[in-house]
């Protein structure tokens, strides 16, 4: 298949829907309700979605040198090394046993990167990426997402049996479709995500970001072959409420880890939407190429200092970056606000600073 070259981004590609205001306060308030009731039940200000931790690590971010034109953009536009931070994380705002299996998340924080920056970083050092285990979204607009949301915001906090007995059938109900050649969005977002090791996954900017000139969705992606040996493979959580979290940490005791930041650029705006987060954006018309390698030691992935260092004190947000890679479509824009809220509910609730770091929080 003759591959198309890469779509410069146009504004026009970016609609903004007359109610957005208004379904940007009811994403606003719906996170902001969940972020409510895990305070109240448990005297502590968690994020309002990604709240479980499973690992930090301390990496080291490095851009490839001799990138193509199109991809040597922004952040890639020279070779360079930078310092970097990953979080990972499942993604509902409450706290629960990793046997309710729930999608994971991945968050990247490259820190000293030189550039202009977006409006609302000025001042700050760092390039922000908030990632999950699927390529798309499965609702594809904020609209859609705050329909899902609000039933989501109301069961924070619920009876954790009815999230278990709901995992286990929408697991089986996952697994029996990918026997045919199949995988639900749906399934996995509700609670049907395999109980597998959380470091053979790749992670998904799942919606699009402008790349310079040109615009696309990140993915990060296991190259390691003791990463890659973890894919699909499956995690005993039996009696083990942090098992995800173990696993993370048992691992880097003695292996190291190295993955890809890889960038798919939009080839055709009808097939590679910015405004429909959902569109599965076809691998074959434009794959996912390397842009830069991270690479993270043997480390203790888990402490109490490191908790308290990431979990009070920072704060990950598409929007705290370089204005190269300003996020896109209605998803993101709808995330600026809500995180805003967010961030500054926990920092109220917590009594404590959150600012971008300049390096490691914790040495």
């Amino acid at each position: 298949m003759t591959q198309q070259p890469p779509l410069r981004f146009d504004p026009s590609f970016e609609t903004v829907p007359a109610d957005e205001d208004e379904i940007q306060r009811g994403l606003t308030e719906a996170m902001l309700s969940i972020q409510r009731k895990t305070h109240a039940d448990t005297g502590y200000a968690h994020r309002a979605v990604h709240a479980k931790a499973h690992g930090y690590l301390k990496a080291r971010f490095e851009v490839l040198p001799g990138l193509p034109p199109a991809l040597a953009q922004g952040l890639f536009a020279a070779p360079a090394s930078y310092e970097a931070i990953l979080r990972f994380s499942t993604t509902p705002g409450d706290i629960l046993d990793d046997r309710v299996s729930t999608p994971r998340g991945a968050a990247l924080k490259v820190l000293g990167v030189p550039g202009p920056r977006l409006r609302g970083s000025e001042g700050e050092t760092t390039q922000n990426y908030v990632l999950g285990n699927s390529p798309a979204f499965q609702i594809g607009t904020a609209e859609g997402f705050l329909r899902q949301l609000r039933p989501l915001a109301a069961t924070t906090g619920r009876a954790e049996p009815l999230k278990r007995a709901v995992s286990a059938v929408t697991r089986t109900a996952e697994a029996a479709l990918e026997m045919v050649g199949g995988k639900s969005a749906t399934l996995t977002t509700l609670a049907g995500q395999a109980k597998t090791h959380l470091l053979g996954d790749s992670f998904f900017s799942q919606a699009a970001l402008l790349h310079g000139a040109y615009f696309g969705k990140v993915a990060l992606s296991p190259v390691s072959s003791d990463l890659v040996a973890l894919s699909e493979r499956p995690l005993d959580l039996a009696g083990r409420p942090d098992g995800i979290r173990e696993a993370v940490r048992d691992f880097f005791r003695t292996c190291p880890a190295v993955w890809e930041l890889r960038v798919q650029l939009a080839t055709d705006i009808e097939a590679m939407p910015v405004e429909d987060a959902a569109a599965m954006w076809s691998e074959d018309e434009s794959p996912y190429r390397p842009v830069a390698r991270i690479t993270a030691a043997p480390q203790d992935t888990w402490s109490d200092a490191m908790r308290a260092a990431v979990e009070d004190r920072l704060a990950f947000n598409p929007w705290t970056g370089l204005a190269a890679h300003r996020p896109l479509g209605s998803i993101m824009r709808a995330r600026r606000p809500a995180y805003a809220a967010a961030r500054e509910y926990r920092s109220r609730g917590n009594r404590v600073e959150i600012a971008e770091p300049t390096a490691f929080p914790v040495a």
